[in-house]
């Protein structure tokens, strides 16, 4: 589907912007992308009585699969892949404007994602020329196949478009996944419920000839599914999160997916588009989506004036769980960046940007599911932080404090309660504003402004007892 996927939050606006078929491996393999010069419109795509008849035939199984028939006539062609490179381009530059893709490209950068000037941009049109093997255009109510895709196995990529196509005569997909919007992770979860039922789709086509049907087969792992996708070429480069985040919503969505249709069957998804996931942590624990837990939106609530006139917010949204698994990821172990993810409850970031040094600061806010989650994410995340910063100097801790200085700026991280705070790249006068804000213990006004060593003095005799009152800490 063609759409704007924005990573867990914000960091990857236009990187699922077609259907990228990572089912690749069993059915339709990736080719390495060829380097062409393309036009900056696509044509209008070509067809045969050949692949007409077969995609009809294949959207009248899919009606009959999922019990959403085709209301009107639907648009399909083969395109080059000069076409599907052209059409990437377009749709970057129609969902995130360039300053929007500079801005969440920094996000990532802050977050420690991606290198400092990584070219985003480039590498996400590169990777999806590679991956894409078809797509559905919401926009123009048109299925679009790659001319490079095998005959015999464009059934499975026709069955998954397909699917896509017969959402949005129903559902009318793309302002159904805006209106998520402003809140990106919950946007993202919304990507997921159409992926993983497209995926649940195409695998119900595949079972059909076996008289079988998902809601009747054992739980089984998603993954199995994903074949020699990591060893494509441009792929074996990608930073980690952006291989995640392109698996995300199909495989993850799968699982949910996987739920709504035990729960019942096909029909039980006009429930799903009526009442859509709050967030990514209800696609990775469909029960809270069925138990209908979502928790109560959290800010960053910095200072009104802050940081100044000298900075410039360049965004400010939610990493939800997902997005706080891939951080935590890029310094822990995965299966403790998962366990502590789990416990997430609720978050907001902002990114800002100094005019002239272009230096970042970036603040967050987490709320965690008790206090003991939240001792345990102080500990998890100083970790990851004094990883993130290898030359940190002048550093000062406590049970639920820590700061230091780097070549970045200063850093700042402290829990108090079931929420923990950072700032980094941002001054100690700033931090002391935002606490105070926050209503947390404050540190006794001086006269004067405190210097960052004071402040770090007086943060570490005053700040230890916010946890001393959980049992075993």
């Amino acid at each position: 589907m063609a759409s704007r996927r924005r990573f867990f939050g914000v960091f990857v606006a236009c990187l699922l912007l077609g259907t990228l078929v990572l089912f690749a491996a069993p059915f339709a393999p990736a080719q390495q992308a060829t380097t062409a010069p393309v036009t900056a419109h696509p044509s209008e795509g070509t067809s045969s009585p050949e692949f007409l008849a077969t995609a009809d035939e294949v959207v009248r199984d899919m009606s009959q699969i999922t019990g959403w028939g085709l209301v009107t006539p639907l648009k399909k062609s083969i395109r080059s892949r000069e076409d599907i490179h052209a059409y990437i381009l377009r749709q970057m530059d129609d969902e995130k404007d360039a300053q929007e893709r500079y801005a969440s490209a920094r996000s990532a950068e802050a977050f420690g994602l991606i290198p400092k000037d990584f070219n985003l941009d480039s590498f996400l049109v590169e990777l999806l020329t590679e991956q894409i093997a078809g797509l559905y255009d919401p926009k123009a109510h048109e299925f679009y196949i790659a001319d490079w895709i095998p005959v015999d196995e464009q059934r499975m990529v026709m069955a998954h478009e397909l699917t896509h196509a017969l959402q949005d005569q129903h559902f009318n997909i793309e302002p159904w996944v805006r209106a998520a919007r402003p809140n990106d992770d919950a946007e993202m979860a919304r990507e997921a419920v159409l992926e993983g039922s497209a995926m649940a789709g195409m695998l119900e086509y595949e079972l059909k000839g076996k008289g079988l049907q998902l809601k009747d087969l054992p739980e089984f792992d998603p993954s199995v599914f994903v074949g020699d996708l990591a060893e494509t070429p441009i792929l074996k480069k990608a930073p980690p999160f952006i291989k995640d985040s392109l698996m995300f919503p199909y495989f993850s969505g799968l699982t949910f997916s996987m739920g709504v249709l035990k729960s019942g069957g096909w029909p039980a998804f006009s429930s799903v588009f009526a009442r859509p996931p709050a967030n990514t942590q209800q696609i990775l624990h469909p029960d809270l989506y069925f138990a209908n837990r979502a928790p109560l939106p959290l800010k960053v609530d910095l200072p009104s004036a802050a940081p100044g006139q000298n900075w410039v917010l360049l965004e400010e949204n939610s990493l939800g769980e997902l997005g706080w698994k891939e951080v935590l990821k890029q310094f822990l172990d995965e299966p403790r960046a998962k366990a502590m993810a789990a416990e997430w409850d609720g978050d907001d970031y902002a990114t800002f940007e100094e005019k002239i040094s272009k230096r970042l600061m970036l603040g967050t806010r987490i709320r965690l599911a008790d206090m003991v989650s939240a001792a345990r994410f102080f500990k998890e995340y100083s970790e990851a932080l004094e990883k993130k910063y290898p030359d940190r100097t002048d550093v000062s801790r406590r049970s639920n404090f820590l700061t230091f200085d780097s070549a970045q700026g200063s850093v700042f991280f402290r829990c108090s309660g079931r929420e923990c705070i950072t700032l980094e790249g941002g001054s100690s006068g700033l931090f002391l504003e935002w606490t105070a804000k926050l209503n947390w213990r404050l540190i006794p006004e001086s006269p004067q402004a405190p210097t960052s060593k004071e402040i770090k003095t007086a943060l570490s005799n005053t700040l230890a007892m916010d946890f001393d009152s959980i049992p075993g800490l």
